[in-house]
C-alpha cells in the first residue's frame, strides 16, 4: 500500500474583499476605505496556500464548491499559481462564489464580516470524492459554517461527523476548524465530529462557546478556564490533541495529557496591518510540522510564527513567507509573556 502524504483541505471557498477604514462608524454615518485587496478565504484555502507559501514539500489538494463565475475562475487561478491540486473541488450554476466583505478598522486590527454563503452552503459528504486523495491529512473548515454539513446525517448527528467518520476509515488523520458566531449551535454541531477528529483548531471564543464558558475574562485569559475546557474537548473525544489559539500564543493539550503553551510572536504594533486570517496561518504551520511527524512544541512555533507573518498583510496569507523566514521573526521580536507565568 502506498505511503499516504499531503494535505486534502475541504469545506469552504471564499473570495475576501478586504477593506482597510479610518473608523467603525455607526449606523447612517461615514467611514473612509484607505486601502483595499483580494485574497481567498475559508479554511481551505487558507491553509493550502499558507502550506504553500511556508514551503511544504508535499502535496496539497482542496475540495469543495466554486460557481461559475469571475469569483470562481480567480480561486482557481490562484491555486494554479501556488500549485494546489484542484481537481475535487466542483463547480456548478446554482449560485455565486461565496464571498465575504471585511471591514478591518487599521487603527484597532477589529475586524467585521459581511458573508454570502453562496455555493459553499450545498457542499455535502457525497461531494467529496475522499477515495480519490492519498492525502495524510484531512483538514475540515468551517464548521458552522457548511449548511448541509452542519445538518444531521443519515448516521451520525451531523453530516460533517459523518463525512470525518468515513475519512478516517480510509486512512486520513483529520482536523477540524470552526468558524466564530454569536449562537448556540455549537454544541449541537462541534461535539459530534470529535470522536472522528485527532486535531481540532479553535480560538478562545469559540472554544469557551461549545461548552457555555468564559474564558476571555475582562480582557484577559482565564487559565483555569482554558484548560478546563481544553479537558473537557479531550472527553468529548478528540483522538490526539487540543488547540486552543488566541493573540497571546496557542495551547496545546494530547490525548494523553501533555499540555504545552507557545506564545506568540511580540511583533510591533507597527508591523501589524490586518488579522484576517491568522488563526488558520497558526493552523497551516502546525499542520506543516505535524504531517512531517515534528515535536508538538515545534509545531506550535511555526504556528505562532506564521501568525506573525500573516498579521503584515491585509489579506489572509500574502503576508506568509517560506518557514524560516516566519520563525526569524520570533528570533528578531521575542515572544510575549507566558499566560502560565515565568515557571512555563
Amino acid at each position: 500500500m502506498t505511503e499516504r502524504s499531503g494535505i486534502l483541505a475541504a469545506g469552504n471557498w471564499i473570495v475576501d474583499h478586504v477593506k482597510l477604514i479610518d473608523t467603525w462608524p455607526g449606523e447612517e454615518t461615514l467611514a473612509i476605505i484607505g486601502r483595499e485587496t483580494q485574497g481567498m478565504g475559508g479554511a481551505p484555502p487558507n491553509v493550502l496556500a499558507g502550506l504553500a507559501r511556508l514551503g511544504a514539500k508535499f502535496p496539497l489538494s482542496g475540495a469543495g464548491i466554486v460557481g461559475y463565475d469571475a469569483a470562481g475562475d480567480w480561486i482557481l487561478e490562484q491555486c494554479a499559481k501556488l500549485g494546489i491540486d484542484t481537481r475535487l473541488i466542483i463547480r456548478t450554476n446554482e449560485g455565486p462564489t461565496s464571498y465575504t466583505d471585511v471591514m478591518n478598522v487599521e487603527r484597532t486590527g477589529r475586524r467585521t464580516f459581511f458573508h454570502q454563503r453562496g455555493v459553499n452552503a450545498l457542499l455535502g459528504p457525497e461531494s467529496i470524492d475522499l477515495a480519490f486523495s492519498s492525502a495524510k491529512l484531512f483538514h475540515l473548515g468551517y464548521l458552522l459554517l457548511l449548511d448541509r454539513l452542519d445538518q444531521p446525517g443519515k448516521s451520525k448527528s451531523t453530516a460533517a461527523a459523518e463525512l470525518l467518520d468515513s475519512a478516517s476509515s480510509l486512512g486520513f488523520i483529520t482536523s477540524v476548524d470552526v468558524v466564530s458566531e454569536e449562537s448556540n449551535r455549537y454544541p449541537r454541531i462541534v461535539l459530534p465530529a470529535l470522536p472522528h477528529v485527532d486535531l481540532v483548531f479553535l480560538n478562545e471564543f469559540e472554544a469557551g462557546h461549545v461548552f457555555s464558558t468564559e474564558i476571555r475574562v475582562n480582557g484577559k485569559i482565564d487559565v483555569n478556564a482554558l484548560l478546563k475546557t481544553a479537558h473537557a474537548l479531550i472527553s468529548a473525544g478528540i483522538r490526539q490533541w487540543v488547540i486552543i489559539h488566541f493573540p497571546e500564543g496557542v495551547l496545546a493539550v494530547s490525548r494523553q495529557n501533555k499540555t504545552i503553551f507557545q506564545p506568540s510572536v511580540r511583533l510591533p504594533g507597527e508591523k501589524i496591518i490586518g488579522s484576517t486570517g491568522a488563526g488558520d496561518a497558526i493552523a497551516a504551520g502546525i499542520l506543516l510540522g505535524f504531517h512531517d511527524d515534528l515535536p508538538m512544541e515545534r509545531c506550535l512555533e511555526i504556528g505562532v510564527c506564521a501568525a506573525a507573518a500573516s498579521l503584515r498583510h491585509p489579506s489572509a496569507t500574502e503576508g506568509m513567507e517560506p518557514v524560516e523566514e516566519c520563525l526569524r521573526l520570533g528570533q528578531e521580536f521575542g515572544f510575549r509573556e507566558s499566560i502560565f507565568g515565568s515557571g512555563d
